[in-house]
């Protein structure tokens, strides 16, 4: 990993000169929060936000996104060409830049390559931006704090400039013909530690660091906690509508109103929705909120382990805030670590 410093008023420069040859998203103010979208000028950009509403995942995974079109008398089938933007995400955070590896495993790096997504991810470069936490944040636990790959710049505030680490050659070119790129000295080198380490202590302490977590959704998958979370949940899907990681998906087909063409479109389904389990003939497998709460949590933090290496929740704290039953992974935490404290009484 190759590691530069530059001046943080270069930075509206780097982001003028990533605009020359690319659609800029970035973190902009809307209402009362933030979203990543399109900027026109440096100026749109906000980078002490400490999270948007949503992740930077829909410029990679529509909500909906059309397959192909067919036509039912002719029996024809075009396929969709999608419109591929070359992109730069500017300051997404490490929990995002995490959240997007999470896809790549399972849309570019698995058996089937998805080709939309592997053709969005192709034309975008990622860069990355440090942060600070809120109450909400817990992504130290997961090891998601931290980005060592998934980005092509990441941008460490270090007090009046940035540490970068540049892990591509072309976001490297850009950088070098932007800014005035000079080596990180000692002074730069302590105070990245000690940005670091301020960091590290305002994460939130009432959250409980809790090991072997897909052990413990394994020995207490038979808990009536799942049942008081069942009971709470609205079904409404906000939680995997703001979830940088969540990618279930459901394919449907929508004729025209002569009924005699149509497209087949892929879109976003949450394992939540009472339908979600729904096959033919009837039968749900996940038929009840508890079954379904249930799992939602356990392929976050048992099943895509198992199969990945690495938990799908990667601590960014947005479910947190969308669900209004208070459903989320910081309360499986405290209910292991109630439980761990009824065993040591």
């Amino acid at each position: 990993m190759l590691y530069r410093v530059i001046d943080a008023t270069e930075l509206p420069a780097l982001v003028e000169a990533f605009m020359e040859s690319y659609e800029v998203v970035a973190p902009v103010k809307r209402d009362r929060g933030y979203a990543f979208e399109a900027i026109e000028s440096p100026d749109q950009i906000v980078l002490d936000y400490v999270s948007t509403i949503v992740s930077p995942k829909k410029f990679f995974l529509p909500p909906e996104e059309p397959l192909f079109s067919f036509d039912r008398e002719s029996n024809d089938v075009t396929e969709f060409g999608a419109e591929i933007t070359p992109r730069v995400i500017f300051g997404a955070h490490a929990c995002d830049i995490n959240g997007l590896c999470r896809l790549d495993t399972v849309f570019r790096d698995g058996r089937y390559p998805d080709p939309y997504y592997c053709a969005r991810r192709a034309a975008t470069l990622i860069v990355g931006i440090s942060c600070m936490p809120d109450e909400n944040c817990f992504c130290h636990l997961l090891g998601s704090d931290e980005a060592r790959f998934g980005y092509d710049l990441f941008l460490q505030d270090i007090g009046g400039k940035y540490l970068v680490s540049i892990s591509s050659v072309e976001a490297a070119n850009i950088l070098e013909a932007a800014c005035e790129v000079r080596e990180a000295t000692d002074e730069d080198r302590i105070e990245f530690r000690h940005a670091t380490r301020r960091r590290q202590r305002a994460f939130n302490p009432d959250i409980p660091n809790i090991q072997e977590v897909a052990m413990l959704m394994d020995a207490f998958h038979e808990d009536s906690f799942w049942d008081e979370l069942g009971g709470r949940c609205l079904s409404c899907g906000a939680c995997a509508a703001v979830c940088p990681t969540c990618h279930c998906f459901d394919i449907r087909d929508v004729l025209e109103p002569d009924g005699k063409t149509g497209q087949r479109v892929r879109v976003a389904d949450c394992c939540t929705d009472p339908q979600f389990a729904l096959v033919a003939g009837g039968h749900n497998f996940r038929e009840t909120n508890t079954l379904r709460v249930r799992h939602r949590f356990y392929h976050k933090l048992n099943g895509f382990l198992a199969n990945h290496d690495r938990m799908l929740c990667v601590g960014c704290g947005r479910c947190v805030k969308a669900c209004k039953a208070n459903i989320n992974p910081i309360e499986v935490l405290k209910f292991f670590a109630r439980k761990g404290a009824e065993d040591v009484e």
